[in-house]
């Protein structure tokens, strides 16, 4: 039986070791774990890797949303255009500020948000929208930020699985008024624990998000504001730093073992392997197929072989026991996603042979549904 995870994380630490090792070392012999030099030089780093004046280091990438959304001033009576197909964290950071979020139907082919549906579901509530760049791959920045710019809208990039990643030339965070980063640990930039982060070119934007991560603090025991106790911690920040320096060659395999995948996939019945946008350069966070038949029963197969494959994400927040007032068959083309997508393991310390395995497995658990 096979042994492939859908994330290796253990198969990464080990090519980094000595590195991280050293970088763990150095806070822990300097007790600074909070604040200080290697979270100021990790915030500087990150910025100039996505091209942005600005990065605050926040606690998660739930925070990261939340507080962007706030420091715009968005809240109770605001409504956010989004996307249905995504990770709960997406609308779960704009109803903690109060605001309604709008879902808006996906691009069937990218699985991202459909700006072509956009400015049928504006009103005058209507502040700000969220794009989700899903899987590794950014979403048609070009199109939101015009519909945006017509209707004086905030623009908040949820570049979540996005580390890298470029559409017409840019990255996230050069088009909205911020973008908003996880590192939870399998991301493609993974923290060891929780991290998160926004970037923007807003320099008064970023102080005010400074002071917002930090209690409301403007020196020691005085504080302008009630905020939140969300900083990035300097351990985490630390890792960052050293995994920062590695990210372009890890999505550069990342990319390889996708056209990898592509091309053994390629005439398999009923498969549909990622679409990716003339604009876009995807950085393949998941390598998320479609598949015919019983996708669950398709995945456990695939589970029991051995092979890690998963689902992101198998029920779209308007039907989740969260919301209410929904129904199946509101957004049709995120539903129909949800229920034929499957994710193939990507990471960078990949193989050939493991590769070749998936794709072997995937066509024999496929044959009773293709037959």
């Amino acid at each position: 039986m096979a042994n492939i995870p859908l994330v290796d994380l253990k198969a990464q630490y080990l090519s980094i070791q000595d590195e991280v090792q050293a970088a763990i070392g150095h806070i822990l012999d300097t007790t600074r774990f909070v604040g200080g030099k290697p979270l100021t030089d990790f915030e500087e780093a990150f910025a100039t890797y996505q091209n942005t004046a600005h990065c605050v280091g926040v606690g998660s990438g739930t925070s990261a949303l939340m507080m962007a959304l706030a420091a715009l001033g968005i809240g109770p009576g605001d409504e956010v255009l989004c996307p249905t197909h995504t990770f709960i964290a997406s609308i779960a950071s704009i109803k903690h500020v109060g605001a309604e979020p709008v879902f808006v139907d996906i691009d069937p082919a990218t699985y991202n948000i459909d700006p072509a549906l956009l400015e049928e579901r504006i009103t005058g509530n209507t502040k700000a929208i969220m794009p989700v760049h899903l899987y590794g791959q950014m979403a048609d920045m070009t199109a939101i930020m015009a519909i945006a710019e017509k209707h004086n809208l905030k623009v908040i990039e949820d570049a979540a699985q996005a580390h890298g990643a470029a559409w017409d030339g840019r990255r996230a965070g050069e088009f909205g008024d911020v973008a908003c980063f996880s590192f939870y640990p399998g991301k493609n930039l993974g923290a060891y624990g929780e991290g998160g982060a926004v970037v923007t070119d807003d320099a008064a934007l970023a102080d005010l998000l400074l002071k917002m991560r930090d209690h409301g603090r403007i020196n020691k025991y005085e504080h302008d504001m009630f905020a939140f106790n969300e900083r990035l911690h300097t351990l985490q920040a630390a890792i960052l730093n050293v995994k920062l320096a590695h990210l372009d060659e890890w999505n550069d395999r990342r990319r390889h073992w996708a056209n990898v995948y592509d091309e053994l996939l390629t005439g398999v019945p009923g498969v549909v392997t990622p679409t990716v946008a003339e604009q876009a350069v995807h950085v393949y966070h998941i390598y998320c197929i479609r598949v015919p038949g019983d996708r669950d029963a398709i995945r456990q197969a695939l589970n029991d072989a051995g092979i890690g494959a998963g689902i992101h994400y198998p029920i779209n927040v308007h039907l989740q026991p969260a919301m209410q007032g929904y129904a199946r068959g509101d957004y049709p083309h995120s539903e129909e996603a949800a229920a034929t997508i499957l994710s193939l393991p990507i990471y960078a310390e990949l193989t050939q042979e493991q590769v070749e395995t998936v794709v072997e497995t995937l066509k024999r658990v496929l044959q009773p549904a293709v037959s």
